[in-house]
């Protein structure tokens, strides 16, 4: 993106109003154009805005405060904040012969203000555009949209007919049946295009979830946080110190010493256009007889610059023109030529003819707090879309815990205020920027925070301003390094969460999948009896938390199919999120999926309790029951995946056993019973309840089988 220092707008479209046009009001010149006259419920509007005005920081509202107001045609009246961004054309490359299709960002123009919004009531809307900066305010001329019909269900949030569970703004349940695909970057090995044919996959085989960060510095997406060109966040070891002599502390990057060549690597490869001719500048400052050179590719090689006086900038220049078949910045270094220092500053790279900053990463003086790294956010913009495309459920984990976590030490303390306000600044853009959205099932503030940190009132103080802000209440949630009963208590938090890895040198953790899952499951609901529960990371991994190569060995993913079917039925809102996405990928374990969400489609566990059924020995019995219907897991303890995988044995069928469910109501029921494996009915049968005394045979299973007693 351009240099985040000063944006400059022009104003250059009118209101629509009606069939014809009009002016803004106030001392604020405000335009506005809506991209749609008539929108779906529950579907995206976008308005693009116009101010006249340029702001160092259009990111902090205390600066300026730009809003989309709408009267809703129930009387109601709703704001909802707008966002600047960067847009861009997005470029995709390769994927011919089963190559990996990349996902590149060329800015267009440079910056533009928006606003989105999803109308949850059909018929007319009025809407305005309103801004206030320090000195003064204005707003648009009204507009009008209408909202029709769509089959879109609504928003996720915790059930009206039961707390513990999911649901949709129509009333449908909604159970997760979902995984992890967290890091998302073109160096990794989901990226956007990944994503997609993932998301689809997912979706085919009955998944509905996903859990995604926006929190990972440089090694892929990141909204706020660290994007350098000239190190890494993992290296102990950078080239970026204060200017000499710089009284504002301003910083540079220093050539000298040891280090007398440095790379600019930006962490995003810079797209460029062929046949177009840019301009790569900056400054630079030497403490004795030493000059600095460039090495570029596109025809510059080597360029030498000499300083004009020791301990004064002298600024540098080079034009170069891209040839035709050339889209990628290659191969950019520096050098100090001599025997001193070379302190360098403001490198940039821009068309020659003007336009956005393309080297926005080698801004070394650029904030990590308080500035929203846009590739990033556009990256997100296409991930969302891709989710609303296939029914796939977002949650977000969005706040960078390590920007973060060292402020929290102490409540009341300068440091934790700063920290709860750049917080609801960022959460504010998230809002602005991606609330609209039905894919976005919840926020996730941090990936496993210190549960030590006294963070109580930093939640509290973020959901309040939640509720100001975000006007479709997507649910709230965190996550901590150990499981947190006090985060999961908390009132603020909609969501319990913990983590979890099946480690070997843990006693009693590595052998039983379904035990484990049992007691984490027991953990969130004894602490979070009333909310929905997930476990949002799960696995096998070494002791330091690796992945583990049982976890390559299980490649028919026996431990991860029967984590899913047991976390569906011990308590949880949905089924464990395992964690390598990666892994799962490469085996192509989505299948899994499928029987689960089968078995699932048109059920709701609202209403009904832990049940009380039973077979005996070696068969454990997870589910749920009401006074007129249970759905239930039956499971062979010997098949754990320690003795089907590790030992190589294959215990016998059982054979031969009856099912007691107490407490359903005296009727007749049909019992519809399910291979667990190949996802489909193998046996149907009738029986009685009576004097709340109800029992079934068991039809013959290997490992594991499902059964729906319905009356």
């Amino acid at each position: 993106m351009q240099r985040e220092a000063i944006i400059r707008l022009a104003i250059v479209v009118v209101a629509v109003f009606g069939a014809g046009t009009a002016a803004c009001v106030g001392a604020i010149a405000v335009t506005v154009e809506p991209l749609a006259t008539q929108v779906g419920r529950y579907e995206k509007i976008e308005f693009r805005i116009q101010l006249e005005r340029s702001y160092d920081d259009p990111y902090d509202p205390a600066v300026v405060d730009v809003r989309l107001v709408v009267q809703t045609p129930g009387g109601g009246e709703l704001a909802i904040p707008a966002f600047f961004a960067q847009e861009y054309e997005v470029r995709r490359s390769g994927g011919g012969r089963g190559g990996k299709v990349e996902t590149s960002f060329y800015p267009v123009g440079m910056g533009v203000w928006k606003a989105r919004f999803a109308p949850v009531e059909p018929g007319e809307h009025r809407a305005t555009i309103q801004a206030q900066d320090r000195q003064d305010k204005g707003q648009s001329r009204p507009m009008t949209f209408t909202c029709v019909e769509s089959s879109r269900k609504g928003y996720v949030r915790a059930g009206k007919k039961d707390l513990r569970f999911f649901e949709f703004d129509n009333g449908e349940p909604f159970f997760v049946i979902g995984q992890n695909l967290a890091f998302v970057g073109e160096g990794q090995y989901v990226n956007l295009a990944k994503a997609d044919e993932i998301f689809a996959t997912m979706a085919a085989n009955g998944a509905n979830y996903a859990r995604i960060w926006t929190c990972c510095k440089d090694w892929a997406m990141c909204l706020e946080g660290r994007k350098s060109a000239w190190s890494r966040s993992w290296s102990q070891d950078t080239p970026i110190v204060p200017v000499p002599g710089d009284a504002a502390g301003r910083k540079c990057v220093r050539l000298g010493g040891g280090r007398r060549s440095i790379e600019c690597s930006p962490s995003h490869a810079v797209a460029l256009t062929p046949n177009t001719r840019y301009v790569v500048s900056g400054r630079f400052m030497a403490d004795g007889g030493v000059a600095l050179e460039l090495n570029m590719a596109h025809g510059i090689g080597q360029a030498r610059f000499e300083a004009e006086k020791a301990g004064q900038w002298t600024g540098f220049r080079r034009e170069f023109a891209m040839g035709a078949s050339e889209n990628r910045l290659g191969r950019i270094s520096v050098a100090a030529v001599g025997d001193g220092n070379v302190y360098l500053d403001g490198l940039s790279l821009t068309e020659a003819s003007g336009g956005a900053e393309l080297l926005w990463e080698a801004d070394v003086n650029r904030r990590e707090r308080g500035t929203y790294n846009q590739i990033d956010c556009a990256m997100l913009d296409e991930l969302v879309n891709s989710a609303e495309k296939h029914g796939i459920y977002l949650m977000l984990c969005a706040v960078n815990r390590d920007l973060y976590m060292d402020s929290l030490s102490k409540v009341g303390s300068d440091d934790y205020s700063r920290a709860t306000a750049d917080t609801k600044k960022f959460l504010r853009y998230c809002v602005a920027r991606w609330g609209y959205s039905t894919a976005v099932a919840a926020w996730e503030c941090f990936n496993e925070m210190d549960p030590g940190k006294p963070t109580d009132a930093y939640y509290g103080e973020l959901a309040r301003y939640l509720e100001q802000i975000d006007i479709y209440r997507h649910p709230w949630t965190t996550s901590t390094w150990h499981p947190s009963a006090r985060d999961i208590r908390l009132d603020c938090l909609d969501i319990g969460q913990l983590h979890h890895y099946m480690r070997p040198q843990v006693e009693g953790d590595y052998q039983d999948e379904v035990a484990v899952i049992v007691g984490l499951t027991k953990f969130l609901r004894d602490n979070g009896p009333v909310k929905p529960v997930l476990i949002g990371e799960f696995g096998l991994a070494t002791p330091k938390w690796g992945l583990s190569d049982d976890m390559k060995a299980d490649a028919q993913g026996v431990h991860f199919r029967r984590s899913l079917w047991a976390s569906a039925f011990a308590g949880s809102s949905g089924t464990a999120m395992f964690w390598w996405w990666d892994l799962l990928d490469r085996q192509n374990a989505y299948g899994h999926y499928r029987p689960l969400a089968g078995f699932l489609k048109g059920v709701s566990f609202a209403g009904l309790k832990i049940t009380d059924a039973s077979v005996g020995e070696p068969v454990r019995v997870l589910g749920y029951q009401g006074d007129d219907r249970a759905y239930l897991w039956l499971s062979d303890s010997r098949t754990n995946w320690q003795t089907v995988v590790m030992e190589g044995k294959t215990p016998p069928a059982v054979t031969g056993c009856g099912l007691r469910v107490p407490g359903l109501a005296d009727g007749a029921y049909r019992v519809t019973w399910w291979d667990t494996q190949a996802g489909k009915v193998v046996e149907t049968a009738q029986a009685q309840s009576k004097g709340g005394s109800f029992g079934v045979a068991v039809p013959a299973f290997a490992a594991d089988i499902a059964c729906r007693i319905e009356h």
